[in-house]
């Protein structure tokens, strides 16, 4: 009897402590009242929580086992063994403890919110929404649930209704970590820029407090500020994808006779970063290099993906597995140089590289922006995109590529058709400026400038990608708010990608979007012969048009500043013989310039890839 008062003295005394944010004190009361009576279910069930607060996912799941193997319908039980089991990378597992949750105890809501981000993380978002509409339903004003919700909605494209629902989280509670940011990305893919001002103000005074305001990507398109943005990967990093110790520090390999290179993404398929990358794969000195390519996305099937799998000496499907087995697989495969292409991007597998899948993990392509991560070693850039003076807020090594560090494919296929202005919805006569950039590149500073050039050129018109009707709806708005005829704004619905680069032949002039410049669009209007204006800025999202120009010998498109930006395009568009001499100079050019010429690409990466090699082995 005396023991067990005494147990029950040190379980209450270990969730005082608990409550106070202690939770290493309290553990350790914790296992005192188990050392009195090892039945008590509680103490058991307090410790696991305390085990997963100090990042002990093991002893935390056998806890809350030992607590189920007592207590079998414990709903919460369930559900904490379901959160331990998601953190040591076992999602099938810890779906199963949610649901056992669930089956236990039908109206409790966090296992609904809980099991919702092991289907996110499983690519199962319908689900996953589903689980989230369940928890609200049980939970009202449960911020949490609202703030998932929203970020689903944001991932299954339906940013109007993920504005309403992050509207909401903050609603019922402003401190939720990184939604403010999540919210406006949101609001730019509708182009809804109401107190646009004010929100990016706020937003970018609680990140220099230090904040956890927003990820690093939301940013990409509000903001040119290279610091600012390294500080939000490097919160949203911490909080959500820190290094993973678990599978123990990677051994040196023996030098291999060719360097074992892994691409891993989500993209391998008619998707823009395979349209960039796909020679790459097929130029690669397989002499000097093998080749392996991770896929975590669809097994479509299409033509881009077979012309890469051919390419490799290894295509291994790896979107069955967890983050943990591919590292593993990783590892034992003896890769000596990971290469990301997909950073933070939608579909992203970033635990693959927190535990550590080779020597080597590189940035490429898919993420143009530092990842805040300790484990991503370098990123690859050129002395365009990320300057010397600008290393400093990057926290991967940079290694600059001579010329630019975009590749292109010079095989890509123009479509044979010949648009009319009419079947495109363009006016018979007039100067035809476009940008067809994502939407939520577009911002009120860029379109002020865009409605001045119109209103410089009679009958001239700006022809755009809807992304979706808001969008459409919101820009015909902004127009009329700055007295110009919503009929100048031509909107593009998305067709085949070999089409879409032949109807961009009708176009006069591609006018680049700041922050956040046209990357892969960029490469596209310049090899279908279309000029590209910029403005470069400070951060690498913002100097990527400037670096394929360079590459192309086209620098008199490059403009120091916004104003001379807007009077470049207007004097284009004014002197047609000036105009016809850049054409004629941009076609020379296309064939004969670094930029398109992928051999070269090759050989310029894989001396970087070579340097970092010989580098880690060299200590």
């Amino acid at each position: 009897m005396q023991t067990s008062v005494q147990s029950e003295a040190k379980f209450q005394q270990g969730l005082a402590l608990h409550q106070q944010g202690r939770p290493a004190e309290a553990l350790a009361c914790y296992d005192q009242a188990i050392g009195l009576d090892p039945g008590h279910a509680d103490a058991l069930f307090r410790r696991g929580y305390a085990l997963f607060e100090l990042s002990g996912f093991e002893a935390a799941a056998d806890s809350f086992a030992r607590t189920l193997a007592r207590s079998p319908n414990f709903a919460p039980a369930h559900n904490g063994l379901g959160l331990a089991l998601a953190m040591l990378g076992r999602p099938a597992a810890a779906l199963e403890s949610y649901n056992a949750a669930i089956r236990v105890e039908p109206n409790f809501a966090s296992p609904y919110i809980n099991r919702s981000i092991v289907l996110r993380d499983l690519g199962r978002l319908d689900d996953a929404l589903a689980s989230l509409n369940r928890a609200i339903v049980l939970a009202p004003d449960n911020a949490n649930a609202h703030g998932n919700r929203g970020t689903v909605l944001t991932e299954l494209k339906q940013p109007a209704a993920a504005v309403v629902s992050l509207d909401r989280a903050l609603q019922l509670n402003p401190g939720l970590p990184f939604l403010a940011g999540i919210r406006m990305l949101n609001k730019m893919q509708i182009c809804d820029w109401t107190a646009f001002d004010r929100e990016l103000a706020d937003l970018v005074v609680r990140l220099e407090r230090g904040e956890p305001a927003s990820p690093s990507w939301p940013l990409l398109g509000l903001t040119d500020s290279a610091q600012l943005q390294r500080k939000a990967a490097e919160s949203w990093t911490a909080a959500k994808c820190p290094e993973i110790p678990a599978l123990g520090p990677l051994a040196k390999y023996q030098r291999h006779d060719r360097i074992k290179l892994g691409y891993y993404s989500a993209d391998f398929h008619r998707h823009a970063t395979a349209y960039l990358i796909a020679e790459l794969f097929e130029r690669h000195d397989r002499a000097k290099f093998e080749l392996i390519a991770f896929s975590f996305g669809p097994a479509t099937g299409d033509d881009m993906q077979k012309r890469l799998m051919a390419a490799c000496d290894r295509f291994i499907d790896v979107s069955a597995r967890t983050d943990r087995d591919v590292a593993v697989m990783s590892r034992e495969l003896e890769i000596d140089i990971a290469v990301d292409l997909k950073g933070f991007s939608v579909g992203n597998r970033v635990g693959i590289f927190a535990h550590r899948a080779a020597p080597i993990q590189v940035n490429y392509l898919g993420y143009p922006c530092t990842m805040g991560a300790s484990y991503i070693d370098y990123i690859i850039a050129d002395e365009t995109i990320i300057p010397d003076a600008a290393r400093q807020f990057y926290t991967e090594k940079v290694a600059a590529l001579p010329n630019s560090y975009q590749v292109n494919d010079r095989q890509r296929k123009i479509s044979d058709r010949v648009f009319t202005r009419a079947e495109l919805e363009l006016p018979d006569k007039g100067f035809v400026f476009c940008s067809f950039n994502n939407n939520y590149k577009i911002t009120p500073e860029i379109f002020d400038v865009w409605m001045r050039i119109l209103k410089a050129i009679p009958g001239s018109v700006l022809w755009l990608i809807e992304d979706n009707p808001a969008a459409a709806a919101n820009l015909r708005r902004e127009a009329t708010r700055r007295n110009v005829d919503t009929g100048r704004l031509v909107f593009a619905g998305r067709i085949a990608p070999e089409d879409h680069l032949a109807r961009q032949r009708a176009a006069d002039l591609f006018l680049d979007t700041l922050p956040y410049n046209a990357h892969t669009t960029a490469s596209d209007a310049l090899w279908v012969g279309l000029p590209v204006a910029t403005f470069p800025g400070g951060s690498f999202t913002s100097r990527v048009a400037a670096s394929l120009l360079r590459a192309i010998d086209m620098a008199e498109l490059i403009v120091p500043t916004l104003e001379e930006y807007e009077a470049l395009a207007v004097t284009l568009a004014s002197d047609p013989t000036r105009l016809r001499g850049i054409k004629q100079k941009l076609e020379r050019n296309r064939l004969s310039s670094p930029l398109f010429d992928t051999e070269r690409f090759a050989r310029n990466i894989e001396a970087a890839y070579t340097r970092m090699f010989d580098e880690h082995h060299a200590g």
